[in-house]
Parts: structure tokens; C-alpha cells; sequence
């Protein structure tokens, strides 16, 4: 009687608690308000006033945004992706090697100039594609650890990248392909990913066993998931938006070049932490990781608007990133420790909640 009583008062507890993305958006909110009031002391303007500053972090945002997006789905598995940023790299360069224009004067591909802009795009999201496949084959099917498989694609991508045109720039693009990364593009492409791939993880079998395989692996297997096929869908998908965010970051520069997309893949990583998704899997949600790409971009725009060195930017976002993964392990302490009042030797209700 007593756990019954005790599981009622968690379960009611639970009900009446605010959605995560409240808190997060209200650390948004507070962050730019920090930077709107010390724009005023100490550059004597405002931080979110100015059109073009709100544009520039838009526009940023939604590349990292794309990658975030499948990262976070990584990440709910219990998994990571540390190959995005190199993938995007390699995307870039063989995706922009398909779009140039017969004007230039030293074309890749002398006899595929002008080609309409779908193949250079179908191009490069199977190139991503594939990536995410090897690297879902790899850890399903050889037990590697996620870090040690994507850390192999990460240095393989971008040697790739730099192999292809022995390092060379490409240039000369379509002015069809440039389009996608022209305007609010880039934007509606983020945002079309982030509605399709939440309503993915919440309203489908895919979200749910991809929830219930980063909640309890084992008892996973038990009701019937086939964590091998499954794993290697959530790495395509991350693999795939890889690609597209190499196809934007190409159509947005005009240009492709090998270093492409360093480091994105551990900013892809710092949205999805500090949107909510928790490292140890099984929780996370993409409304969570959009906001978190949004605290990223502020930050960055911030800094550079109170001329913040480059160097000490990076100190402060790896200040932030292990104080929002500390934040989620005392989080999961918490969850722990009011879950042992769960009777019965089971999973835990959030297992059963996926698993519906």
C-alpha cells in the first residue's frame, strides 16, 4: 500500500512538473537579456535591436541546427557522432564538385558542368547517407564503441575531403544550387527538419524504440526491437542530415572547401546537452535541441558584439557544455533516486511510457 501511495505521489508529481523546454527557453531568454543590458555599458547599443545581428545568428544557427537534429536522435540511443563536422566537409566538396557551372574555367568534371541542381543534392545526401550506414554497421554489427566508429569516419571524412581535390577549393557553383543557401533558405530547411524528425520521435514506432533502445537496451531486445536495424537507421538519419548540412554550408559560401564543418560536430553536440538531451540516453527531445542551437548562436553573436576574444569564446562554450552535462547528472541522480519507489523488478515507467 505504502509504494502504491508513493508511485501516485511521483506520478502526480511528474504531471504537474513544466515541460524541460520552459526552463531552456527561459535560460535563453536570460542569456540575451545578460548580453541586451552590458551591449548598453559597455558598446553603448543594443544586443537584439539590430535586424542584422538577428539575421546573422538565425543563419548560423541553422546549419549546426540541421546536425543537431540527428545528433540528438544519436544521443538518445546512448550513442554519439563525432564524424558530422567532417562529414559535412566531405559533402561539401563532392556535392559542389556535381553543381559547377560551365563558365568556369577549371571544372572537376569538365563533362558534368550545369548539371540540374536535384543530382548535386542527391549526390551529396547519399554521400552522407552512406557515411551514417558505415558507421551504424560498425557499432550494431562489430560492437565497436560509438566514440571509437565515428572518430574513425571523423578523420576518414575529412582526409577524404582533402584527398579529393588534393586540397584544392571549388568554385564556379550554379547559381540554382547557390539558391538553396540564399536568404531564409537555410532556415526553412533547419526548421522542416526539426518539425519532421519531432514529430518522428514522438509520434511513431521509429521514436519510440529509439527512446526505449537509450532507456533500457536490454529490456528493449526482450519486447522485440531489433536494436542492430534500428541503430543503424538512427546513424543513416544522422548521417543524412550530416549531408544536408554540407549541401547548405556549401549553397551559403558559393564555394566548397575541405575544412568545412571543423568542430561542428561537438557545437551539434553542446545544442543537443544543453537543449535537454541527456548523454546516458533515452531522454531528449528536439524542441529541446532547436532552443539550444538558439542559446549557441546568441552566445557566439554575444561574444563577437562585446569583442570577446575568439580564444576565450571557446573557454566559455566548454565552461557551458560540462556545466550543463553536470546539470543532467545530478538531474538523473534525482530521477534515480525517486524511482526506486517504483515496485517491482521492471524497467521503470518511463520504459513502459516509450514502449505504448
Amino acid at each position: 500500500m505504502t509504494s502504491e501511495k508513493a508511485t501516485a505521489t511521483l506520478t502526480s508529481r511528474r504531471s504537474r512538473r513544466l515541460p524541460p523546454e520552459v526552463n531552456i527557453l527561459l535560460v535563453l531568454i536570460g542569456i540575451a537579456l545578460v548580453f541586451e543590458i552590458l551591449g548598453w555599458i559597455l558598446a553603448g547599443q543594443s544586443f537584439l535591436m539590430n535586424t542584422q545581428r538577428l539575421r546573422i545568428i538565425i543563419l548560423q544557427v541553422s546549419v549546426i541546427g540541421i546536425i543537431a537534429v540527428g545528433v540528438t536522435q544519436v544521443i538518445i540511443t546512448g550513442g554519439v557522432d563525432l564524424s558530422s563536422g567532417s562529414v559535412v566537409g566531405m559533402t561539401a566538396m563532392i556535392a559542389a564538385s556535381f553543381a559547377q557551372s560551365s563558365t568556369w574555367a577549371r571544372p572537376v568534371y569538365p563533362g558534368l558542368t550545369d548539371l540540374p541542381f536535384v543530382i548535386p543534392i542527391a549526390i551529396g545526401l547519399g554521400v552522407g547517407l552512406l557515411a551514417g550506414i558505415i558507421n551504424g554497421w560498425l557499432i550494431a554489427q562489430t560492437k565497436i564503441p560509438p566514440f571509437i566508429a565515428t572518430l574513425g569516419m571523423m578523420v576518414s571524412a575529412r582526409g577524404i575531403a582533402k584527398w579529393y581535390t588534393k586540397g584544392s577549393p571549388i568554385s564556379g557553383l550554379t547559381d540554382q544550387f547557390n539558391f538553396i543557401g540564399t536568404s531564409i533558405w537555410p532556415v526553412i530547411v533547419f526548421l522542416l527538419v526539426a518539425l519532421i524528425f519531432h514529430i518522428a520521435l514522438r509520434y511513431t514506432r521509429y521514436g519510440k524504440f529509439t527512446y526505449a533502445i537509450g532507456a533500457n537496451a536490454q529490456a528493449a531486445r526482450v519486447s522485440g526491437i531489433n536494436i542492430e536495424r534500428h541503430l543503424i537507421k538512427v546513424y543513416a538519419i544522422a548521417g543524412l542530415l550530416a549531408g544536408l548540412a554540407g549541401i547548405v554550408t556549401a549553397a551559403r559560401a558559393q564555394t566548397a572547401q575541405s575544412g568545412m564543418g571543423v568542430t561542428y560536430e561537438l557545437d551539434a553536440i553542446a545544442a543537443a546537452v544543453i537543449g535537454g538531451t541527456s548523454l546516458t540516453g533515452g531522454i531528449g527531445r528536439i524542441t529541446g535541441t532547436v532552443i539550444g542551437a538558439i542559446i549557441l548562436g546568441v552566445m557566439i553573436s554575444g561574444f563577437t558584439f562585446l569583442r570577446v576574444d575568439a580564444y576565450y569564446q571557446e573557454i566559455i562554450k566548454g565552461i557551458i557544455i560540462v556545466a550543463a552535462v553536470v546539470i543532467d547528472v545530478y538531474r538523473q541522480e534525482k530521477e534515480k533516486s525517486l524511482s526506486f519507489v517504483t515496485p517491482g523488478n521492471h524497467p521503470g515507467p518511463f520504459f513502459h511510457e516509450v514502449m505504448k
